[in-house]
This record gives C-alpha cells, structure tokens and sequence, in this order.
C-alpha cells in the first residue's frame, strides 16, 4: 500500500491525529485486505504506534499498531477510555452499513462497569458449561458427514472444492447450533444475520433478522429448556431480559461463526503453504502449533477492540479526540518487532483474543480454539493429500476493515479420499 506523500515521514511528538486527516489509512480498501502486514509496516514507518484511519468513507478513527501502546488502552479501567459508542454514534448516519459492528448493545463487548461484569460472566458462565471432550464429539460427527459429502466434480483422479463453502463454514455453523441448542431451521436464520453483520449490510436489516430469530431461541428454550448454551443464559442468575438475551445470543453466534471460520480457514493456509507442516522436516508439528502462530500472525479479527476516550487524551505522544474510535490491530501490535521474536512456540503474549477486561472469555477462547484444532486434524486424517488449488499468492482477501477472511480457499484432492471414522 502506497500512503500519500503530503504527509512527514515520521510524526512530531505531541501531534493531533486531525493533522493528518486528509491522509488517513482507508481499512476498508481492497489494496489494504490484499497485504496489509506490507501497510502495517509502511504504517509503523510513517506514524508510529498511532495511525489515523477510515473505517468506512467519512467516519475516522485511530488504529493501534504498537504493541506496549495497545496494552495500555486495553487495559484500562474505563478510567480514560469506554467500550460504549453511544456518544460516538450521534456522529454518524443511521445506515452507516459498518454500523451493526460497532454500535451499542446491551452485551459485555459494549458495556462497562457493572452492566459488563454482569452481561460477562453470564456468557461465561453458560460457557463454561461445553464439555470438552463432547466440542471433540461435535466437530468429529460435523466432520465426517461434510468429508463424506465432498464434491465429485473434477478430472480424474483429483477432484476440487472450495473449502470454505464445503467444510469449514457449514462444520462451524453445525456445532455452534449444537453448543447454543439451537435448532436447524433457527440457525439458518440466525447465520445469515451474522453473515450480514460482517458484509456491512445496514443496521435496520441485520438487527430485525437477528431480533427474529434469537427471539424465537428464547421462547423456545423458555418453553423446552436443555443441556446447551442458550438454556444456561435463559436460566442465568443475572436474569437477562429477552431483549438481553438476544444480544448475548448475538455475541455468541457472531464471535464464534465468522471469526471461527477464519481462524480454521487462515491456519490451513499455513498448513498447505508453510513447508514446516509437510511432515518433511525433523519432526511432526502439531496444528496447535500452527493455530497458535495464525493467532498473532494473521488473527481472524485483525483489527477490533474498539474502545473511546471519555475526554482529549495524549497516549504515546498522539492526542486522541474524544469519543472517537480507537481500535487496535491485534495484527500489527502481534508482529510488532519490538516484542515478536518469530517464536510462536509460547505466545500467549500475542493479542488474537484482546486483552484486557474486554478480551475474549476465556471459555468462549478455548471452545474456539478446540473447533479449529480439531477441524483441521479431522480434515487432513481424512484427506492427507489435500493442497492448494492456486498459488498462494493468488489466494483472494475479503475486503474490510475488522476481518482477515478469505473470498474462497480452492484445493485438490484424491478423488477416493477416505471418509473419516466415527
């Protein structure tokens, strides 16, 4: 990404992001989602820690791209900074399609204080409940019917398929219902909300199909309650209204879906173009291992963590408008060279789940983190000989601002693959 050459190259201290504001990074480009650790470095050069950006045409804000900078603002105690954007939110237009992303909910993700502990250990709670050796289970029974039902078209003796689409979305959206106890003809409906949600499609459209259909959740676990997320969440002690209920469904459903899917989907990236993982080396190396390094090389919500300042506030020499967005790139603050070694043996330094009292809960994380390990194992037992069908290269990036997600990922296989055993 090339940056605009009216601008110094590297920013005076004390300096006010709205000197800059003709020049600010577009996240939403598509040159940004082709390379963007190339913009991140071209960033880090230019600016610093902190970068002024556009999240959408019009609507600016700050990206976080140094590492000790992040932890700092993320860590904060609501003393400086708010995770609600509802004084934010009078600044922009209604139809602002990135809007069902960032606006207010009454969920642990926007709130603060004691609305957050509450909403958050409510999720957590109902969380904690996913056994994990039944998520094994889940994923291993998803797995086998989707393998089994592997396209045929192709020439022989290979065969092709988009992996996206085949596998990893549908075993995703498959155990995400089974955890929330959620039915398959609730699920359709709530999975193409979460879909929109991350498309930008407008807030009226996507909050009505999510209102729809976690509406119809609740009901139903109210009525028929079971051994599953969403009953856990109705029962809960911090007795959530339905109008609650629905939002925590949504973080639910929508953290796990979307970013579940890229995380399995950016690992196998790895796997099929990283000669470390081909079994020709010195020793095995587990897909732990490679999941672990696409949580701080290429996390599945690169840049998130939205937070504002409650007030004009200088962090690293950068003074901060209030009420504006600041969000941090768990990308770039992952990679940056003051703090990653290219040791992603024992990372749990790396921001791909936040940090912070905002960070992502630690059950939700390791539910995740299951899903995607044993996604992955799952698929290549069965199909060892899985590769890339383009070169890597030729691989293409969703636009957007908060995601790093794939348009498709092409592979060829044997056409006699093995089904996986049950």
């Amino acid at each position: 990404m090339t940056f605009p050459q009216d601008t110094q190259p590297r920013p005076s201290a004390n300096r006010s992001l709205g000197d800059t504001q003709d020049s600010r990074v577009k996240l939403y480009s598509a040159e940004f989602a082709a390379d963007p650790h190339a913009a991140y470095r071209e960033m880090r050069q230019r600016y610093g820690s902190l970068v002024p950006v556009e999240i959408y045409p019009g609507v600016p804000a700050t990206l976080v791209i140094g590492y000790h900078t992040a932890i700092e603002i993320l860590q904060d105690n609501n003393n400086r900074f708010s995770a609600d954007p509802r004084r934010w939110q009078t600044s922009v237009r209604s139809d602002c399609p990135i809007l069902p992303m960032v606006e207010w909910r009454p969920n642990a993700l926007r709130s603060d204080g004691v609305e957050h502990h509450r909403y958050r250990k409510a999720t957590n709670d109902a969380l904690e409940g996913v056994d994990q050796h039944d998520l094994h289970d889940m994923v291993e029974r998803a797995a086998a019917s989707l393998v089994a039902a592997f396209p045929t078209t192709g020439s022989e003796p290979e065969r092709t398929a988009d992996l996206i689409t085949t596998y990893i979305q549908p075993l995703v959206f498959m155990v995400l219902n089974e955890i929330l106890g959620c039915p398959p003809e609730i699920g359709a409906a709530i999975a193409a909300a979460s879909a929109a949600l991350f498309d930008s499609t407008d807030t009226e459209t996507v909050n009505a199909m999510f209102d729809d259909a976690f509406l119809r959740l609740v009901k139903l676990k109210r009525a028929e309650p079971g051994d599953d997320v969403a009953t856990r969440l109705v029962q809960h002690a911090a007795g959530l209204s339905d109008h609650e209920l629905i939002h925590q469904f949504v973080t639910c459903f929508s953290a796990g879906m979307e970013p579940g899917q890229n995380l399995i989907t950016n690992t196998l990236v790895l796997i099929l173009t990283d000669s470390r993982f081909d079994g020709s080396g010195s020793g095995f190396i587990p897909t732990s291992t490679a999941v672990d390094e696409i949580l701080a090389m290429d996390p599945p919500l690169a840049n998130y963590c939205i937070t504002y300042p409650l007030q004009p506030i200088q962090v690293a020499g950068v003074w901060l408008p209030a009420d504006q967005p600041v969000i941090t790139s768990m990308a770039a603050c992952s990679n940056d060279p003051q703090i990653n070694t290219g040791d992603y043996s024992r990372n749990g330094w790396n921001l791909g789940w936040g940090a912070g009292p905002h960070q992502c809960p630690q059950h939700a994380r390791s539910a995740a983190y299951r899903i995607a390990v044993d996604a992955i194992d799952q698929l290549l037992d069965a199909v060892p000989e899985l590769r890339l069908a383009v070169p890597a290269q030729d691989l293409q990036w969703r636009p957007g601002g908060f995601h790093r997600s794939l348009v498709a990922l092409p592979v060829v296989f044997p056409a006699a693959a093995p089904p996986i055993s049950t």
